[in-house]
This record gives C-alpha cells, structure tokens and sequence, in this order.
C-alpha cells in the first residue's frame, strides 16, 4: 500500500492518455458515422431527385400522349395548329417529329428547329397516334427538365448532373460540360427511366475533411503537456497533503487519549448545536455511542422529553452567548432512561484562524453529589421535625396538665350552682339547661384535652364500637353557630344503615370537627352560595366519610404536601391539623386522602376498618 500511494500521482497522467485514446477512437468512429450518414443521405436525396425527374417526365409523357390522340385521322397541317404543341413549346419541349409507320417524317415543329445549347443534348419521348396515324417523337432540353425538376436546396448542396453511360454529360445545373464527380467528393447515380440510359448523379459540393480536424490536434497536443505538468504539481502537493496528514494523526490520537483520559465530559458544538466531537466519558455518562451523537442537531437524544421546550431554549440562550461563566445545572436522562443531573460549563471554541466556531462544553456528573445532599436536607429537615413535635408534645402535655384543673373547677362549681338552684327552688328550664350544657362542654373539653395529651405521648386510642353519625352530628353542633355566621350551607348526607365501628369517638370527633373548619376557612373569600357536604357510606369493608366544599380546591397541591407537619395554607396556621387527623386515622388502621370534589372544590376524606 505505500508504494501504490506513493506512485498515485501519476493515476491523472493514465487517465489522460486513457481519455485521449478514447477521444481519438470517437473521432475515428464518429468520421466513419459521418461518412456512412453522407453517403446515406447523398443516396436518398439523389432518389427523392430522381423521383420529381419522372414524375415531370411522366406529365409531358401525358401530354404528349393526349395530343397524340388529338391527331388520330388528321392531316400533318394539323400539328402545327395544335395548343398542346404550343403549351409544351412553351414549356420543356424543344420539337415534336410525326413519323408515319415507315418512319418517314410527315410533320416536324417548330419550323426552323430551335438550337442546342451548345454541350448538352436533348432527350427524346415517343408517342404512337391511335389508328396507325405513326408516332410522335417529342425531343425536350435536359436542363430545363432539371431546373424545373431539382429542389433548389439540392442545387445548392450538390453538383446535380445527367449523364449516359459513356460518362458523357446530358444536362447540367453546373457549368461544366463535364463530369464534376471525382473520388475527393462523394457522388450518387440513379436511372432517370427505365427506358432511358440517363443517370441523375449528384456530387456533394463540400465534403466533409478526412481525419481529426487540426483543432483537435491542437486541444490533444496542448491537453497532454498540460496533464504532465498538473501530474507533476499533483506529485508535489500529495508530499505536502501526506506529511500533513501524518502530523495531523499523530495530533489527533494525542489529543483523543488526552481527552478520553479525562475524568470529566467534553463535548464540542457548532454555532446551530450540532455536536462535533465528545469523548469517551460523556459518551459513558449519557449512554450513548460518540457515532450516535456526532453529527446530530438539537434536540440531543439525551434531553428529557417532557422538559424539550426548556432545554431547548436554554440551550439557544447558551448558543448565543448567554450560559453563566459559573456554570448551570441540568438533568438529562441516559440512553437506559435514567435521570443524572450535571453541572455544565460552556467556553468558546477558537478553529486555527481565530474564529469561534461553536463552544466545548465541559461537563460534570453531579447525579450522586445532589442525592447526598438531599439525603443530609431530608435527615435535617427530619431531625427538625422530630425536635418540633417533641416539643408540640411537651407543650401539649404542659397545656393538658395546666387546662386540667381550670375545667375540673369549671365543672365543680358548675355542678355546685346547678345544686344550689334546685335547693333554692329556682325552676328556670333555660338557665337549667344552659348550666348543664355547661357541664357537658367542660366534661367534653376535658376529655378532649385527654385524649390529644395521651395521643401525643403515643398511647393507643381508646376505642370502642360506636356509631359514626352521632359523632358527625356532635361535631356539626359545635360548628353550628360559626357555618351560620359565615353564612355557609351545610348538609348531612348519613346512610342510617351505616354499621359501627371501633374507634376513639373523641378523636374522630375532633378529626371531623377539623375537617369541617377547614373546608369554612376554605370558603372565606368566596362569594354566595358557599356550600359543604358531610357524606358517610359503606364502602366494602370500610365506613367512609368524605367532607365536600365548593370553595378554590387544592390548587395543585398534593395530599403528602398538605398532610406534612408544619405544612399551612392559611397564614396564621400551624400545619398541624391535618398531620394530625391523617395520625388519627392511621392509629386507627384506616386511611386518609383529599382530591377535587364534585361540588368544584376539594374532598377530604377518611376511611375506618368495619368490625369483622
């Protein structure tokens, strides 16, 4: 293989004597079919000639036959009176002889006959006169036949001759009493008649020259010289074109190995994105071969399709000049469908004229950095909650223990001032019944207290079998006077066949009364009508309760947002009422959930375990 290359200079030297060898056959060739297609065409042009030649002797053939009609059984006085005789006299004819059967003459005209043009002869018809009346003999001027016979433009492009054959000329349209045709100029002959030995013979006037024409030498001899020396230059350029290449590949595998022996990702685009060149680690970052990424255009294969709108216009914002000096941070996702998220830095890529022609990227794998610090945010974010709900606890706990005694003295000196009225006689039914009310509200937020204190310090609930719509009805009571205020409609949609459950009335009282408040706070702002729907049924195995409003919804949020700790909607909120509710629920193995409510709002819902 060197040595072929190294003589491959001289591969245009043998293509052009290859190709002058070519052109010199053609040529040989084409003269061949140019003389063949000459000779072929002076063939037919000399029977297309002929042809008219007989097709005018024919007419005067006929007309020389209707006047020998016209004298069958006259006198040879006749023929001169005859208007056909004058009419061929006026055309081609140059005399009419009427010979008797013995061939003597009876009649001749013109009187005197007209003389030859000097050089040329005559041609004669014969016609015989019906009923033994003789023949006529008609003699008519060959060059007239011709000139009148012959296309213009065959006189123009041959020499067009009659001849007998002894080679003596007839008539001409030349001016020569001679043969013109030589073996230098192609000629034809054909018979004029088949009764006649005259010959049309036609000679081409310019032939075509024999062999290559001068200005083909002159291109060949010109082309050839030109070819060595183009070969010879060639020769020169392949040594600097060689020397160059083997640099350029002793370069390219340095810079390859230097490249791919980066820990790092590299990748070189143009000014419209199309990649150029990436090296083996970002080839194994992405999960992608480097020829399934060389050469394309944006979008890249390993941008996350549901982001394409993004990336895409980022990545023309980078094109443009606009990626941060800092860095950006990206997520791609790999040829196996994974997401990794990279940290990119662009710079300008400079060709060897100076000028940026794209920029080389440099790329970073940062997938498992942001996991850990996410993992080390989370275990914070953890931690912190756990010291707050620690501390919810003990506060909660110091509250229930401080509250404890203001309600039990709240109830004694309650239940003493119902004592004292019924000793005094005093038989108000509405006072009587507002103190006992009392007593029940200060007994019930006892117990309430209670029990949020022992769910707090992770005691089981207290359960027992009890009927879900009296908690619910206890629950709408006790917010009954606040839905009225804020002028919200409220309905009770119970199943009365509802089985009962085994929970914690209390504090799925307290879980209702929650959900209630917030589906009113939810309809704080919106105008008449407000609405909630406090829905309960069997559901399989499970008694469900779902809370309806028509208020704004969830606005996109999530049930895992919104059932976090901490996690508040409302300004002055905590974040710990739905924690809680979903806690209660779940120590009571059943299930908690919020999505839309048909009503247009949201529906907060839980489920309870019926009793087996």
């Amino acid at each position: 293989m060197p040595d072929l290359r190294r003589w491959s200079w001289t591969l245009p030297l043998w293509l052009t004597l290859l190709f002058v060898a070519a052109v010199l056959l053609w040529a040989r060739a084409d003269e061949a079919a140019e003389r063949e297609a000459e000779r072929q065409t002076l063939a037919a042009d000399a029977l297309s000639a002929a042809s008219q030649l007989r097709t005018q002797l024919a007419e005067e053939q006929r007309q020389l036959r209707a006047l020998a009609e016209r004298l069958q059984g006259g006198e040879p006085a006749q023929l001169a009176g005859e208007p056909l005789l004058q009419q061929g006299l006026a055309g081609l004819w140059v005399g009419v002889t009427w010979l008797d059967d013995s061939l003597r003459e009876r009649a001749s005209e013109p009187r005197p006959p007209r003389p030859r043009r000097e050089g040329l002869l005559s041609l004669h018809l014969s016609e015989a006169v019906p009923q033994g009346g003789g023949r006529l003999v008609l003699r008519f001027d060959a060059a007239r036949l011709l000139q009148r016979g012959v296309p213009w433009w065959l006189s123009r492009r041959y020499d067009v001759q009659l001849v007998d054959a002894a080679d003596q000329v007839i008539a001409s349209l030349v001016n020569a009493p001679v043969r013109v045709a030589s073996q230098q100029r192609p000629s034809h002959r054909v018979p004029l008649d088949d009764g006649s030995d005259a010959l049309l013979e036609l000679t081409l006037r310019e032939p075509a020259p024999p062999g290559l024409r001068p200005l083909a030498w002159v291109l060949i001899g010109g082309f050839l010289p030109l070819s060595v020396a183009a070969s010879l230059l060639l020769r020169r350029q392949m040594r600097r074109v060689m020397d160059a290449q083997t640099r350029w590949r002793n370069e390219a595998a340095w810079r390859a190995a230097i490249e791919d022996s980066a820990l790092v990702g590299l990748r070189a685009r143009d000014a419209e994105g199309r990649l150029l060149s990436v090296n083996r680690t970002f080839c194994e970052m992405v999960g992608f071969e480097a020829e399934q990424l060389v050469g394309r255009a944006p979008p890249m294969p390993y941008w996350p399709p549901d982001a394409l709108a993004e990336v895409m216009q980022r990545s023309q914002r980078n094109l443009e000049g606009g990626a941060p000096r800092e860095g950006y941070e990206a997520r791609w996702r790999t040829g196996s469908g994974r997401d990794i998220d990279v940290l990119v830095f662009e710079s300008p890529l400079i060709d060897a004229r100076g000028l940026q022609i794209g920029w080389l990227g440099t790329v970073l794998d940062i997938t498992e950095r942001k996991r850990l610090a996410e993992r080390e945010a989370r275990q914070v974010e953890a931690q912190a909650q756990t010291a707050r709900l620690t501390m919810l606890g003990e506060i909660a706990s110091t509250l229930a223990h401080e509250l404890n005694q203001p309600l039990s003295a709240i109830a004694s000196y309650n239940a003493g001032v119902i004592n004292s009225l019924q000793r005094l006689g005093v038989q108000d039914e509405r006072v009587l019944a507002a103190l006992q009310r009392l007593g029940e509200q200060a007994a019930q937020a006892g117990r309430v207290v209670q029990r949020i204190r022992q769910f707090l310090t992770r005691r089981e609930p207290q359960r027992e079998v009890v009927a879900l719509n009296p908690i619910a009805q206890d629950a709408v009571r006790l917010l009954h006077k606040e839905l009225t205020q804020r002028e919200i409609e409220l309905q009770l949609q119970l199943d009365p066949a509802l089985p009962a459950v085994e929970a914690d009335a209390v504090l799925i009282e307290q879980v209702l009364v929650n959900l209630l408040r917030n589906a009113a706070d939810a309809l704080r702002e919106r105008a008449a009508p407000r609405r909630i729907v406090l829905h309960s049924q069997r559901v399989g195995g499970f008694v469900r309760v779902d809370v309806d409003d028509n208020g704004p919804g969830l606005a996109g949020r999530t049930p895992e947002q919104l059932f976090a700790p901490f996690y508040s909607t409302k300004a002055e909120g905590m974040g710990m009422g739905l924690a809680i509710c979903r806690s209660i629920v779940e120590a009571h193995h059943g299930a908690f959930d919020a999505g839309a409510s048909p009503l247009g709002g949201a529906r907060f819902s839980f489920s309870l375990p019926c009793p087996s």
